[in-house]
């Protein structure tokens, strides 16, 4: 069996569940998949704004301190596109541990020679260019979208935000000619399929990308390593938040 905790550094417990969800659907039969979130005091309502970033790494920081007084994971997935937290989240584990912007980016770079973002608010979108520079995906990307919706927005999806990320997604496949679309936020993780069947190309939801990436890393036994940058902290501290478990 290999347990995969996903962690979604926002409050909101619906978005956990969807992403819970959507995490589950393409996880093997051995695959146990545990998705939380800090409590409503712990962290970011959403993450909108590099503020907002800082604390959702902490909170990322503490939820695997905490998972790993309990005996720990085989993998741990970071739901935010901004990835925040990664690389202090490496330095805490020897396992796998992924951010859905990583994984977005290289599966759709395994799918096709150019993709396209379609995200939330566009005051993101400096983010997402940067962390596509650090995963070497800056030649790839041929645009980045905001929607122009919220985080919370994508809570429950209505059919006016969905008609409006559609359209996103189709500037980016008919004007920019990507031939791959990364959707740009772990609340969009339930929106994949029908996109993809009304785009006609490949959209990468980065919950379901990671996943698989850690999933696998699992099974081979590659986690993180632990020789220079990623060692254990030295005198870490012990950071503890409430959390919420669907």
């Amino acid at each position: 069996m290999i347990r995969l905790t996903i962690i979604n550094p926002n409050t909101s417990a619906a978005m956990t569940e969807k992403i819970g969800h959507a995490a589950r659907s393409v996880a093997a039969p051995d695959t146990e998949i545990r998705a939380l979130c800090p409590g409503p005091l712990d962290g970011p309502a959403a993450i909108e704004s590099h503020s907002d970033e800082i604390r959702a790494a902490a909170a990322v920081q503490a939820l695997i301190q905490d998972d790993l007084a309990r005996g720990g994971s085989d993998g741990y997935i970071i739901a935010c596109f901004g990835d925040p937290g990664l690389d202090a989240a490496r330095e805490l584990v020897d396992v796998p541990v992924i951010g859905v912007a990583e994984a977005a980016m290289h599966v759709a770079m395994l799918a096709g020679r150019t993709f396209g973002i379609v995200t939330t608010l566009s005051r993101t979108l400096g983010r997402a260019r940067d962390i596509a520079h650090r995963y070497g995906a800056d030649g790839a990307l041929v645009a980045a979208y905001g929607s122009g919706l919220g985080v919370l927005e994508l809570e429950d999806t209505r059919p006016e935000a969905y008609e409006r990320i559609l359209g996103w997604c189709r500037t980016v496949v008919e004007e920019d000619e990507a031939d791959v679309v990364v959707l740009g936020c772990a609340g969009m993780a339930d929106l994949c399929h029908r996109l993809s069947a009304s785009l006609g190309v490949p959209v990468v939801d980065g919950v379901a990308a990671a996943v698989g990436l850690a999933s696998g890393m699992a099974r081979m036994g590659v986690g993180t390593s632990k020789r220079d940058e990623y060692a254990h902290p030295p005198l870490a501290p012990r950071v503890r938040a409430a959390e919420t478990t669907v």
